[in-house]
């Protein structure tokens, strides 16, 4: 008896992973938009990356291609970003604030604006006992460490809102003969990657980004119309996980509601216009698609559209 009921529950857990494999293949996967701002270098200024980068501009480009590399993201272009803030003349002081993140994002169509600052990239001795002299190189048994910690904000770009402010800290060590040196000194990307600094950079890159997964959970996926006329054409195809086929509903937004107190958008006041679908989702390299109306008409150009 005891058996036959094992067998029944098992057979019923398998048609239920079934089930829910066969609803998740269905589903596509929204990517959301996403802007990463150079990171303002809050340390001594003393340690560059081996392309000549500052440490800031760094670990914002090693955060970019990891986003990329997740497929959970579009990455906006840095070209484009620097273009607007230089368009808008924002961020000329080298930091870039809640507000100003805000507003390029709204300028570009980002979901969330990713800003912060290296406060510590550094490293540490500390002498085990004994040392060797060889050749006039001071060598000693030495536990070396290197840091690294980021202040990081995510800023909702449709609200202004910071979602979430973390400090990200790392800390990678190492024990054995060590030869005396000041300096973080890398020749090239593997050299960079097998340091004690990289591995600490790269921890703290990774927890960023799990950061970023959770936090982008709670944004809607949206995008924009266009252009309409007999076609609906909106900013946002391939790339952006969107398939021929599938339906999305359009809104037009009203008067934007602002809290008198905190200055933060609550949103707007929407009316839907109508149902569009997906033709061709290969327009721009994917970066945009060609739609058929199905319902509705009076569509315009800034209506939103979100999935059905």
């Amino acid at each position: 008896m005891g058996k036959s009921l094992k067998g029944h529950a098992a057979v019923a857990l398998l048609l239920l992973m079934t089930a829910i494999g066969g609803l998740m293949a269905q589903t596509p996967v929204m990517k959301k938009r996403v802007a990463v701002f150079t990171f303002e270098d809050k340390t001594s200024h003393k340690n560059r990356w081996w392309s000549g980068q500052s440490v800031g501009e760094g670990m914002a480009d090693m955060l970019i291609t990891e986003l990329v590399k997740s497929g959970r993201y579009q990455v906006l272009e840095r070209k484009e970003l620097n273009r607007v803030m230089e368009e808008q003349s924002l961020g000329l002081s080298g930091a870039v604030t809640q507000e100003s993140a805000a507003k390029v994002g709204q300028l570009l169509g980002v979901d969330l604006a990713v800003i912060g600052a290296v406060t510590e990239f550094g490293w540490s001795e500390d002498n085990m006992g004994g040392s060797l002299n060889q050749k006039g190189l001071g060598l000693g048994l030495k536990t070396t460490a290197a840091t690294v910690a980021v202040d990081v904000r995510m800023v909702n770009t449709s609200t202004g809102e910071i979602l979430a402010a973390e400090n990200v800290r790392k800390k990678e060590s190492k024990k054995g003969l060590a030869l005396s040196s000041k300096e973080f000194d890398f020749e090239n990307r593997d050299k960079f990657d097998e340091s004690i600094a990289g591995k600490a950079t790269r921890a703290a890159i990774d927890e960023i980004v799990s950061k970023i997964d959770v936090n982008t959970a709670g944004i809607v996926w949206q995008a924009k119309v266009i252009k309409a006329d007999a076609e609906v054409y909106i900013n946002a195809g391939a790339s952006a996980g969107l398939v021929p086929g599938q339906r999305l509903l359009v809104f037009r937004p009203g008067e934007e509601l602002i809290d008198p107190d905190s200055g933060i958008s609550l949103g707007s006041e929407e009316s839907q216009l109508g149902i569009i679908e997906i033709v061709n989702n290969t327009v721009g390299n994917g970066r945009a698609s060609v739609c058929k109306i199905i319902s509705g008409s009076g569509f315009q150009r800034n209506d939103i559209v979100r999935l059905k």
